[in-house]
This record gives structure tokens, sequence and C-alpha cells, in this order.
């Protein structure tokens, strides 16, 4: 096992040369297709979770897993921060044919990673119990809620390693490296989970257990790539003393993610504080079932980005503006008929969704409605997230930022305390669609803006636009 992993890819100056030359979409889908199934992967480890909790524990279990979101999207917001900048920075630097630079980039990126993740999980716990009931746990909902996280607390640092290197992996050049260790997790955590939560009748903490220990596995074969001498960019002496100029440039980049899980903590308080008022816990539970659908589309999405990412990087470094312009198209082409199918079964089959995750009636119907109107926009929220990892991976943070925080702060806030008050349940499940109109159109305005500047320098640089 260990020989076919040392040996799943190419040299390095292979890799770097078709960054370079490789014909766009063949590049774009060698990157995004392991990315994507990767983060798939990844992402059953919740949708595991959530469909085991709810056939095997009840709705209350699931809405008191639907409050622990927040708290698991803060873990990952803390992760991404130095993971995403550092993939970025080191896709940009290794196009300048700048590699001891990224050799830098990764070993302050570690420190910061390891800093950061005893940080807040220490925090967490302390005040563990006050998190949970400012994102919306109520009596019967908070037991499970506490439960899960005490016991996944100890997996986020690993959690955050896995994640956050394997987006350094792929942009590095090893995209299928990337995609079998999230294999092996996902992989681990399918045979686990059943097992703990069925069999032991452990209950929600088998979940969380059956999610440590695969992270822990996951995370240990990441840094077995990095540890290896023979991977384009590796651990070794002299590159863990942190840098002020390193560490801001990772930073910045980083901040567009960093904010998107921020806000998305921020957003899951205030849906979950209202959903409780005005439909109780079925509603935070269907809350749950709605974003775990979403979440697995989404996903897809990401990984798309994560395979565009290096690609958009590179280039850009190398001042090839036209591989730049063709990798964005062809990555919001397909974004978008994720999206658009996505939207498109939610709307017509949502009964099917919340069936997979319960058998309660009461929950079934509070799903349905959920689903029937909070997607109702969906299909452009593929190009929204692909133009955000576009300005992400060109290092031009605050107009990622700023994208990042149309959709979930500037619109929805103000339309979840504007629309509630007047149309009740129906009001919080209507300001999805709401703001996702806004953002899109918002995020249209910028690309164009973005590719004009674009050209401009390739003008003025003397590049020849290739057809």
């Amino acid at each position: 096992m260990l020989l076919v992993y040392a040996n799943m890819d190419n040299n390095g100056n292979d890799r770097l040369h078709e960054l370079k030359n490789l014909p766009v979409g063949k590049l774009l889908w060698k990157y995004s297709l392991p990315a994507i199934v990767g983060v798939v992967v990844m992402s059953l480890y919740n949708i595991i979770d959530r469909i085991f909790i709810g056939q095997g524990v009840g709705p209350d279990a699931i809405a008191g897993l639907a409050i622990t979101f927040p708290v698991m999207n803060l873990a990952t917001a803390l992760g991404m921060l130095i993971g995403a900048g550092s993939a970025a920075r080191v896709s940009i630097v290794l196009g300048q044919d700048n590699k001891p630079m990224a050799f830098k980039i990764l070993g302050n990126s570690i420190v910061m990673t390891i800093v950061l993740g005893v940080c807040y999980i220490t925090l967490f716990a302390i005040f563990m119990d006050d998190i949970l009931i400012l994102f919306g746990a109520s009596e019967r909902t908070l037991p499970y809620a506490r439960d899960f996280m005490m016991y996944i607390l100890p997996g986020m640092l690993f959690m955050n390693i896995c994640y956050s290197y394997n987006n350094v992996m792929r942009a590095s050049g090893y995209p299928t490296r990337a995609m079998v260790t999230m294999f092996i997790g996902a992989g681990l955590n399918l045979v686990l989970a059943p097992i703990f939560i069925f069999v032991l009748e452990w209950g929600i903490k088998g979940a969380a257990i059956a999610s440590d220990i695969s992270m822990i596995t996951s995370a240990a074969f990441v840094m077995m790539h990095f540890m290896s001498s023979k991977s384009e960019i590796h651990f070794k002496k002299g590159i863990y003393r942190l840098e002020k100029s390193i560490l801001l440039a990772i930073v910045s980049i980083g901040a567009a993610p960093f904010l998107i899980n921020c806000a998305g903590c921020v957003i899951n308080a205030i849906v979950n504080n209202m959903l409780f008022k005005y439909g109780g816990d079925s509603a935070v539970a269907a809350m749950g079932i709605f974003t775990t659908y979403t979440q697995l589309l989404v996903m897809v999405v990401i990984g798309l980005c994560q395979g565009m990412q290096p690609i958009i990087g590179f280039n850009y470094g190398a001042r090839r503006f036209d591989r730049l312009r063709h990798t964005y198209y062809l990555s919001v082409t397909w974004a978008s008929v994720v999206c658009v199918l996505g939207a498109i079964f939610s709307l017509t089959c949502p009964n099917y969704i919340a069936r997979a995750f319960t058998t309660d009636a009461g929950l079934i119907a509070a799903t349905v409605q959920g689903l029937t109107i909070t997607t109702l926009m969906f299909w452009g929220v593929g190009f929204q997230i692909v133009s955000t990892n576009f300005f992400q991976s060109l290092g031009m943070a605050g107009k990622s930022i700023f994208l990042s925080l149309t959709r979930q702060i500037i619109f929805l806030i103000p339309l979840l305390i504007l629309l509630p008050p007047h149309y009740k349940l129906t009001g919080v499940w209507t300001a999805f669609p709401v703001a996702d109109a806004l953002a899109i159109f918002v995020t249209l305005l910028l690309i164009i803006h973005q590719f004009r500047s674009l050209k401009q320098m390739e003008v003025a640089e003397g590049l020849k636009y290739q057809n």
C-alpha cells in the first residue's frame, strides 16, 4: 500500500510543466476530478453521521447535530485560514519558479495550524454549553449536541491538518494522492459509524468517535506525503521559523474562506434561533437536512474550485492569461451544471431527500417546505462560488472577501431580520433565495470588471491572446 502511495504521481518537473502547457480542459479534468471525489468523500463524514443518527437515534438527535454545524464551521474556518491561503500562495510562487519560498510557506503554515488548533479546541471545551446555547440549542437538543461536540473536539486538529494540507498537496501537483488520502478516512468512517452507533449502541457519541479515528488516519497519510523528500515540497530544516511577510501573505488570501465559514457560523446561529422561534425543534432539524443536502452539492463545486486553484494561480504567476480565462469559463460551466441539477431535484423530489434522514412525518413535512423554498435560486450558486475562489486564486484577497460576505452577511442577515416578523417560518426560508439572487448579480458585475482589467494587463505586457 505504501509503495503504491509513494509512486502515485510523476516527477515534480513534469507536474509543473503540465500546469503551464497541458490543454486546459484536460488539465482541469485531471486536477478537479480527484479534488471533487476527495471533498465529496470527506463530506460523507457528516452525511454518514447524520443519516445514521437520524435513523438510529431520532429527530431530536438530528436537531442537536444541526446545532453543532456552526461550531464545526468555525473550526473549519480557522483551519482554512492557513490551509487555503498556503495552497494559493504555493501555486503562485511555483508559477514564478520560486521553490524555496514554497518550502517556507509550508513550514510556516504547519506551525500556525497547530497553534490555532490547540487554542480553539481548548476554548470550545471550556465554554461548550454556552456556545451551543448561543447557536440555538434547546433543553431537548443540548444533551445530544454536547455529547457529539465533546467527543469530536480531539479530532478537530487532525481535521484541519487533513483538509488544509490536502489543498497544499494538490497545489504542488499531487491531485491523485490528495484524493486517495480522503478515500482512506471516509471509507474507515463508513465502516466504523454504524458499528459504534448500532452495534455498540454508543449513539451520537459513537458517530463522533468514528469521525475522530477516520480524521486521524487521513491526517497521518497527508503528513506522510510532506515528510517524504521525494515530494515536490516537503518538511525540512530551516522552514519553521515564522516570518511576518509569509504569514500576512497566507492570511490575506485565506481570509476569504475563513470569513465564509465564520459568516456561516453567524448565519447558523441566527437561523437556528429563528427557526426554533417560528417552527420549533422540527424546523431546526429540517435546516440540518437542508444543509446536508446543499453541502453535498457545494462540495462538488468546492472540489472543482480546488482543481481550478493551482491552474489559475500557476498561470497567473506565469502571466498566461489565456489559460487563466479558459480555466475560469470551464469551471463556471461545470459548477453551474451541478447546481442546476441539484436545484431541479430539490424542487421536484424533496420527499426523497427528507426520507433519507428520517421516518418522522412532521420532520419530513418541515423539510419539504424548507427545501422547495430555499433552493429556488440555487442554480446560480456555482457561479458565485467559482468566482469567489477565482479571486482567491489570483491572490486578490479584498475582492474574494467581499464576495464571500455578500450572500451570507450583507444580504442574508438583513433579510432574516426583515422577513420573519411578517411571514413567520416562510420568511426565514425565503431569505435564502433572495440573498442568492442579489449575490449572483453583484458577482457578475465584479467578474465583468475584473476580466476587462486582465485584458488591459495582457495588452500592457505585450501578451498575445490565444484562442
